[in-house]
């Protein structure tokens, strides 16, 4: 199978499109033909060394923290899939990486595509979708909460609007001035251009706020939180704690590959109520270049999604 690999941390140039050997499924799991993996910050981090303090990778390693495509042949126990399913996986972070074109993945990390959904559409759905459904879990969004997200236009940003939206909150979002019409066509009711205005001196009183950016973006954010407020952070650095000052509970959204969420998530895009966001789609020969473009933050309106 063709896929990419690196065998060091440093810069995109340490990938390499490359010939391995198919995998073989074990015991409950299943062998999957991708056609799509998501690029995400996480991806770019780990291959630059940034994150080595963390997670130890074995070397070589393939990256990619998701994929989706095709059942081709099951191990022994599996129960749910069977050849032919199209499904999104889970890959694990020390495991082999969405960036091939076959992966072996346990059942439990796997979950079937709607119908109504395409394998690049499910694909930029996977990862970001833990992201948004566990955040928006632990912040505890309800009807009638007033909800800032930041960085509204990204993969997780935009979802995270959608289904805020969905559950009945007022939501407003940063983003670049030439993103707001897009935002609103997610669900935000206030559009805030980063760009243009100072977001802390715009809106005030919010139940809650989803930093995904850190620094002063997050220390300006505890101004517009009411009191008893809460500030949940992820893929956020750096972060300086200022809960206990401004009255506010602070939460670290811990991000793990829980299957349910993923469910939930896929059902609700199924069912037309969140919209899958695919911001661009490139071949996966192109993973190097996939990454320059997220580390210099050129991608917005999802994920980009690399195709085999």
């Amino acid at each position: 199978m063709k896929a990419i690999q690196f065998s060091e941390y440093g810069p995109a140039e340490v990938m390499h499109y490359v010939d391995l050997p198919n995998p073989i499924p074990g015991e409950g799991q299943i062998l999957v033909r991708l056609e799509a993996a998501s690029v995400t910050p996480f991806d770019w981090k780990l291959r630059a060394g940034h994150l080595k303090e963390h997670f130890t990778l074995p070397m070589p390693s393939v990256p990619g923290r998701d994929g989706g495509g095709t059942v081709v042949a099951i191990g022994e126990g599996v129960e749910e899939f069977k050849p032919g399913d199209r499904v999104v996986v889970m890959a694990g972070a020390f495991a082999q990486g969405g960036y091939a074109e076959m992966i072996a993945v346990d059942e439990k990390n796997a979950v079937k595509i709607s119908e109504n959904l395409s394998v690049v559409e499910a694909t930029a759905l996977t990862n970001a979708s833990l992201s948004t459904w566990i955040a928006v879990r632990t912040a505890e969004v309800k009807s009638g909460d007033k909800v800032l997200v930041h960085a509204g236009a990204g993969a997780i940003g935009g979802l995270l609007v959608q289904l805020c939206h969905h559950l009945g909150a007022e939501v407003s979002a940063t983003c670049r001035s030439t993103n707001q019409d897009y935002v609103r066509s997610l669900g935000a009711d206030h559009a805030i251009a980063y760009d243009l205005q100072n977001f802390s001196e715009v809106i005030r009183d919010q139940d809650i706020v989803f930093d995904l950016i850190g620094g002063e973006v997050h220390d300006r954010s505890y101004k517009v939180l009411k009191k008893g407020g809460h500030l949940a952070w992820l893929v956020a650095d750096p972060i300086r704690d200022r809960g206990a000052e401004f009255g506010v509970t602070v939460t670290r959204i811990m991000v793990t590959d829980d299957k349910s969420a993923l469910q939930a998530m896929m059902d609700l895009a199924g069912a037309g109520m969140l919209k899958p966001q695919v911001a661009r789609t490139m071949p996966l020969s192109e993973a190097a270049e996939a990454h320059r473009l997220m580390e210099k933050g050129a991608i917005s309106g999802g994920r980009l999604v690399l195709v085999m």
